[in-house]
């Protein structure tokens, strides 16, 4: 071992480092210098691969723009980037004892009759009732992860693997999951591992038309501080792509069933990327390899390798591993039905199961000859209970023999602040002083957020233009129907009964075309979770954001709309009535816009929520006021008229065509037009209407006005509110929707198991 300054150079074994604490750390084995992406005339004397914030501080001066970016990536032995200025990794170890987490199944099962006598397996002895048993699907895992080393955990299908990852970070309800899960000797609370960690799902869910580079770039706008200037997010992003191997597909849209894009490997790295991209201590990976060919399920964990390197900690589950992945891992832990088979590094397999009484053979995949064995285990009559206590009986052995208290010399505390002053953690706090309990939970405020929310947004939607130009398209051809099917309809009671059904109509219309954002968030919602679940950005920033997106295009419908009907139909009021009429329907978009909104965020599946809108909307319809007045609806129903979203812009609409006292649509003989006695001969009508006004004791003559607009408002019901109070309550209709949105993601969207 060499001394340089106040670091030790090593190949392997143990080093200390003494600046103001001494912290212990073994690494297993030396550092695959070839096989990294950056300059290869790295010092070997380092430890470990650069974390991403050693590579930042690479590039350019305090105000990082004169430097280019591609020198991100040159690593050499300068002399002003000494060993010095490199300090070694901190140790973390992620420790969980005793993990047991069960759920209850609701139906009826019996205990099958064993009768062989044979011993059943523990898992499988469930607790059954006539309404419900008892599954055990983690059964006393306990074990250990270290920073630079790559924990996998191996098993056969409902073997637990994905429960198991899921518990350590975090992803199963308070309460449900026993046990203890510690770092550093210090139980780790749910707000700090959201900072300090992230979780890569096994679904790569991604928008489909940003390219590799804007993905990255957008996750890094999110989960680097707003204090790191644009030229610097960049570079890091620059040196995310290089390290991930995704240089040349940098420039390539991620893709969808309908558009051509990158490789499943190369969406696999991006989804990797993404959770990355603020060098957390503590990754997670749900099955990274699942679904791609050998050679990129290589790459992949090739990638993660080096992630561990820069000193994180990285836990995934794999199904079976090829001969060449086994080789970059660290330590396994094989599972069973919810039990600890094995526990240890890939090299102690032959010796584990020779010791078991099954050795391996020569040139046999150890993984798969260990998995095989597991499985024909599971299928005797003994189970695997003889390798649970094998297993169990060489853990306690190994613990008392590699129990080693220099671990415990550096606090949680203390590691976080290392951690963060060396470059790990961008998100958290920059200053010497940095501990776990100043990490900021997120990187941004939310008026950043909501900038880069919006953004990413606006950036894929304008790459599928043919999504509003559908929506446009049905709201202007639904315009140009209603425009020549009510074409300049007259003042007479026809005109009225016909403008009814113009305006009852065209509102309805307006709800029913917002139905088409129902998918939209329907498709983001598994991003939104995996984002949110590891604050990225805050809820109430993603509401706000889908809300400001929204409103352009609204905008540019109503006017359509508006444009297209009001002065075709004959409607009244001039300009002033043009520009009511566009505010209504503007405001109607809007209500409706929300309304779909909230129920994407409490339905889970398209379908279902087509069927509820178009069900609901039909029965706003019904108690608009349109098909029946207010004043005939059931007491008992009356409160659905009051709660209907077309109530309001429909009686607004109306309000502002026939406001006018002065302006007449029933004169003299017309009032017996929609009667049996229309019909009738112009002169015969006249002689009917002297013969009323005889009989009456007043003077109606065929010019005499016998109907306002008024009076029509009045024969409607529509005298409670003004139509400004319409416009105003449907706007607050919106405002609402989108409240209720937010708690809807709020109560929704925690992405824990029970």
């Amino acid at each position: 071992m060499a001394k340089v300054g106040n670091d030790y150079s090593f190949k392997s074994g143990r080093f200390f480092l003494d600046s103001q604490s001494v912290a212990v750390f073994e690494r297993r084995q030396p550092m695959d210098v070839e096989n990294l992406s950056w300059n290869s005339n790295i010092s070997t004397t380092v430890g470990s691969g650069p974390t991403l914030g050693e590579l930042l501080k690479r590039v350019g001066d305090a105000n990082g723009d004169e430097t280019p970016t591609h020198q991100v990536l040159d690593m050499g032995t300068d002399t002003d980037v000494g060993l010095e200025t490199r300090s070694l990794p901190l140790p973390f170890v992620l420790s969980f004892s005793n993990l047991t987490y069960s759920v209850k199944i609701r139906r009826k099962m019996r205990l099958p009759n064993n009768k062989l006598g044979a011993t059943a397996d523990p898992v499988e002895q469930i607790v059954s009732s006539n309404h419900s048993k008892t599954k055990i699907l983690l059964n006393d895992i306990s074990g250990e992860a270290r920073d630079g080393e790559i924990l996998a955990v191996l098993g056969a299908s409902g073997s637990g693997k994905s429960t198991l990852i899921d518990a350590l970070a975090n992803r199963i309800a308070k309460g449900s999951l026993k046990g203890s899960i510690t770092l550093n000797g210090e139980p780790l609370e749910s707000r700090l591992l959201k900072v300090i960690s992230a979780y890569v799902m096994q679904d790569d869910l991604l928008f489909p038309m940003l390219t590799v580079e804007e993905t990255l770039m957008f996750s890094a706008e999110f989960r680097l501080p707003r204090s790191l200037s644009k030229s610097k997010k960049k570079a890091r992003v620059q040196a995310l792509i290089d390290q991930l191997g995704l240089k040349n597909a940098a420039n390539t849209v991620i893709g969808d069933e309908g558009h051509r894009g990158v490789s499943g490997g190369e969406r696999r790295r991006v989804s990797i990327g993404i959770d990355i991209i603020h060098d957390p201590i503590i990754l997670f990976l749900d099955e990274p390899t699942s679904g791609l060919d050998s050679t990129s399920a290589f790459m992949v964990v090739k990638v993660l390798q080096r992630i561990a390197q820069s000193g994180s900690i990285v836990m995934m589950s794999i199904h079976q591993p090829s001969y060449r992945i086994i080789g970059l891992l660290d330590s396994m832990i094989f599972l069973s039905r919810g039990q600890t088979v094995f526990s240890g590094p890939p090299s102690s397999l032959p010796q584990y199961f020779s010791e078991f009484g099954h050795p391996i053979p020569e040139n046999e995949n150890r993984t798969e000859f260990a998995l095989d064995l597991i499985r024909e285990l599971e299928g005797s009559s003994g189970g695997t209970k003889a390798l649970v206590e094998f297993q169990k009986s060489r853990e306690s052995t190994n613990r008392q023999r590699n129990r080693d208290p220099d671990w415990q010399r550096l606090s949680l505390n203390d590691a976080i602040s290392a951690s963060i002053s060396r470059g790990k953690l961008v998100s958290g706090a920059t200053n010497d002083a940095s501990s776990a309990s100043t990490v900021s939970t997120f990187a941004n405020p939310f008026w950043v957020e909501i900038a880069v929310l919006a953004k990413r947004s606006v950036t894929n939607s304008r790459r599928m233009p043919e999504l509003f130009g559908i929506r446009l398209g049905a709201v202007l051809v639904t315009g140009f129907i209603l425009a020549t099917v009510f074409w300049h309809l007259d003042d007479s009671p026809k005109g009225v009964q016909e403008r009814l059904g113009f305006f009852a109509f065209a509102m309805s219309t307006t709800f029913y075309t917002c139905a088409d954002a129902l998918p939209v968030f329907l498709q983001e919602r598994h991003i939104f979770m995996r984002e949110t679940a590891y604050n990225a950005y805050r809820r109430s920033s993603y509401v706000l954001s889908h809300s400001v997106v929204a409103i352009p295009s609204l905008i540019f419908l109503s006017m359509a709309f508006a444009a297209t009907t009001f002065w075709a139909v004959g409607l009244a009021g001039g300009v002033k009535g043009f520009f009511f009429y566009f505010a209504t329907i503007l405001a109607a978009f809007w209500a409706g816009s929300s309304f779909v909104t909230f129920l994407s965020g409490v339905v889970s599946h398209v379908m279902l929520g087509f069927t509820v809108v178009v069900a609901i909307l039909a029965y706003f319809l019904l108690f608009s006021g349109f098909f029946i007045t207010r004043d005939r609806i059931p007491m008992y129903w009356i409160w659905f008229h009051y709660i209907s979203l077309v109530k309001y812009p429909y009686e607004g609409v109306l309000q502002n065509e026939f406001d006018d006292p002065t302006k007449c649509f029933v004169r003299g003989v017309q009032m017996f037009d929609n009667t049996p006695l229309e019909a009738v001969p112009a002169a015969m009508k006249v002689k009917l209407l002297q013969t009323l006004s005889s009989s009456l004791g007043v003077n109606i003559t065929s010019s005499t006005c016998v109907t306002t607009g008024l009076d029509i408002l009045n024969q409607q019901g529509i005298t409670d509110l003004s139509k400004w109070n319409c416009l105003w309550i449907t706007l607050a209709w919106g405002f609402l929707f989108r409240i209720l949105f937010y708690f809807s993601l709020l109560l929704g969207s925690k992405n824990k198991r029970k």
